[in-house]
């Protein structure tokens, strides 16, 4: 038997988020205890064992793969896949290694994802997700400002298999701006500005975001383009942070999962800037101080 410390599990399309207290036994239907989170609604021990909850029919008819790296690892039941976890203790790679632009060589402290290791990643991604959806034609959605060049790169792979491989299908491109951070903080005001949503009704969407850590943007993006009612929606991240504010989603598709740092590149900005840097860097403390807005 083994136990595993308190997990938040965010159920898909079950407005509840709980915490459990999981034990791992002879099978999955005996491994999970309830503990209300506090401030959070959910059913207690008798209707989560009677199964009359939403929240538990959810589970119980689910076949769930739980992704467990790490004792401090959100786990998500909407997502299966392999990933990429960078621990904790990880520091990244002396920037003197690596060409970095010269106006941005004093405002770096390691380099955290070299821009090869994205690529080799990205790649493999878009195998899985042509693996998955390959089948019937795909909207890819991209997240503006900081996924266009994951979303980019991935949909070049994804057309080289588009090619070359035994699937083919047709892709379609669309793009949705979200506005959720001032400086290094999140804000309250999530603000989602595209074109009209209701072209994809009854579609097949690949969401293409370059991070999440608290889940609360892309779960509001996903009840936006519910209410437009597509065949198919699935996300893909290039980056997850591990984070303790109230971790309650996991994308389908995983880069990478990070540490809680603040990182820059690859089109990852800090008020504009660093959008232009290739690798994926941590910036330093002095740095945000010169950049703030």
């Amino acid at each position: 038997m083994i136990t595993v410390p308190d997990l938040w599990i965010y159920f898909p399309d079950c407005p509840w988020t709980c915490l459990i207290t999981t034990t791992f036994s002879d099978g999955l239907d005996s491994w999970l205890t309830p503990v209300p989170s506090p401030g959070l609604s959910c059913s207690p021990q008798s209707e989560w064992d009677n199964k009359n909850s939403h929240c538990c029919s959810n589970f119980h008819n689910a076949n769930l793969r739980p992704l467990i790296e790490t004792t401090n690892t959100f786990i998500g039941f909407s997502s299966t896949c392999q990933l990429i976890v960078i621990k904790d203790e990880e520091s990244g790679y002396n920037k003197n290694l690596f060409c970095i632009p010269k106006h941005y060589e004093e405002d770096l402290e390691r380099v955290f994802i070299p821009h090869g290791l994205i690529l080799d990643r990205t790649e493999r991604l878009a195998r899985d997700i042509m693996q998955d959806m390959g089948s019937h034609h795909i909207v890819a959605l991209c997240v503006l400002k900081g996924g266009y060049k994951f979303f980019a790169d991935l949909l070049d792979h994804i057309k080289a298999l588009n090619q070359n491989g035994e699937k083919s299908v047709p892709i379609t491109v669309d793009f949705v701006r979200i506005k959720s951070y001032c400086n290094d903080s999140p804000t309250e005001k999530i603000s989602i500005v595209g074109e009209e949503l209701c072209t994809l009704n009854g579609k097949n969407v690949l969401v293409v975001e370059d991070t999440i850590e608290t889940g609360r943007t892309m779960k509001a993006l996903l009840s936006k383009l519910k209410d437009n009612e597509p065949k198919m929606v699935k996300v893909v991240s290039l980056l997850v942070k591990r984070t303790h504010q109230n971790p309650g989603y996991r994308p389908d598709y995983i880069g990478f999962e990070i540490p809680d740092k603040f990182v820059v590149g690859y089109a990852l900005d800090y008020n504009e800037y660093f959008r232009d840097l290739n690798h994926i860097c941590i910036l330093k403390e002095k740095a945000k101080e010169k950049y703030k807005i």
